[in-house]
């Protein structure tokens, strides 16, 4: 037998060997794969009530729908038939490269989100942009040190005086005494520069007078709902103070309005919706809007991510949204969702289905632009409210 004829005999032979041995090693990654999902369901249910988090979702996010069904194709060729024509599947490399690094080849957000400062807001999902509303106009939460927060500033007695909002006609419909409605204010101490004396830039705005910070506005809020039948109880406490009486910093001020609402929650089983006010860090030109030659302070409703429920929360803010863009253009900057890359993750809403942060203002609004936004709001939540409550007056 000639050299040549024994060459091709030989590569006859190891042609397939080598296609065996491929495919039993891509085989053997996709059980890995498999078991690893298998496993981070069982963490996922086992400790999702300690961390709040689901490893499941995290894990699945890594990879697109393409690579999924290339690999349930692996075992069965059926869901291949759905796959474009144009599809490479990537290589297992490439796909435990991800899994280990987190690191997706080709987006530079994966890389250096959590190394640049400011860099991991482009993690925030923006799921409806309101008017101007684009990754350079998203809220910026400013978080100087407690101390700061707890610095007392003199604040401008003239600016805190508002005229009140026209009252509104008695309402055909009343919640009757329940409190249904839950306002607290997990940065209390977040104020305005227009309201304090000297306040120049963003981290000035803060104060723990509740007529010139977050407090004020929750009362404003809760006033506007009760006048529409809405009964609201709002929780007013100094976060800055009990902080501070913790030695805990400005990044626990979730964990500490977290105590609060599971002790509301707990004493008034009547609270279906709970609303955590915030004002954002933006200046005037992205918090401010003029409707029918009245200028307003815009709104933000700002869903977590890390909620494992949070469609429902992100369903109310969407609902919302679409209601004050119909009867206010322009006052709603839009529907966000954030995940623990870009803030707290959670904000508290795990606690119920009908829940949202809401951003009034930025730092430059004044009480007149506060309280048309308060006013506006509760006139749409009201509609929103009553469509389909069958409370009445009398309490039927």
């Amino acid at each position: 037998m000639s050299m040549m004829k024994k060459d091709r005999l030989l590569y006859k032979l190891k042609k397939p060997q080598n296609e065996t041995f491929l495919k039993r090693v891509f085989f053997f990654a996709v059980i890995v794969l498999v078991l690893f999902v298998t496993v981070s369901i069982l963490a996922s249910s086992f400790f999702e009530k300690r961390f709040q988090s689901s490893s499941l979702k995290g894990t699945l996010h890594i990879f697109s729908t393409e690579q999924l069904v290339a690999f349930m194709g692996t075992v069965n060729p059926y869901f291949q038939q759905g796959l474009p024509n144009s599809y490479k599947p990537p290589s297992i490399q490439s796909l435990s490269f991800e899994l280990a690094t987190n690191i997706k080849p080709g987006d530079i957000r994966s890389l250096l989100g959590r190394e640049l400062p400011g860099f991991a807001i482009f993690d925030t999902e923006i799921v409806v942009a309101g008017e101007g509303t684009d990754y350079t106009t998203l809220p910026i939460e400013s978080a100087p040190p407690l101390d700061v927060l707890l610095k007392e500033r003199e604040v401008a007695e003239e600016k805190l005086k508002v005229e009140e909002s026209e009252e509104t006609p008695k309402p055909d419909m009343t919640t009757n005494g329940r409190k249904v409605v839950y306002l607290y204010q997990s940065h209390s101490y977040e104020s305005f520069l227009p309201l304090l004396k000297g306040a120049e830039v963003s981290d000035d705005a803060n104060s723990s007078n509740p007529e010139a910070n977050m407090i004020r506005v929750g009362g404003m809020l809760a006033n506007e709902l009760e006048q529409r039948g809405i009964g609201v109880q709002q929780d007013r406490s100094n976060i800055g103070e009990k902080l501070k009486d913790r030695g805990w910093n400005h990044g626990n001020a979730y964990q500490l309005s977290r105590e609060i609402v599971q002790t509301a929650v707990a004493d008034n089983k009547d609270i279906t919706f709970s609303f955590d006010l915030h004002r954002d860090s933006q200046r005037r030109d992205k918090t401010t809007v003029e409707i029918n030659g009245k200028s307003y302070a815009k709104l933000m409703f700002v869903i977590g991510k890390a909620n494992p429920d949070y469609e429902k929360n992100l369903q109310l803010a969407e609902e919302l949204h679409h209601l004050l863009k119909e009867k206010y253009p322009g006052l709603s900057r839009g529907v966000i969702l954030k995940s623990k890359t870009e803030g707290n993750g959670i904000y508290n809403q795990d606690l119920s289905d009908q829940a949202a942060l809401l951003e009034v203002g930025g730092v430059d609004n004044n009480l007149e632009e506060i309280q048309r936004s308060t006013e506006a709001f509760a006139e749409v939540f009201a509609e929103y409210y009553w469509k389909d409550e069958k409370v009445n007056a009398g309490g039927q």
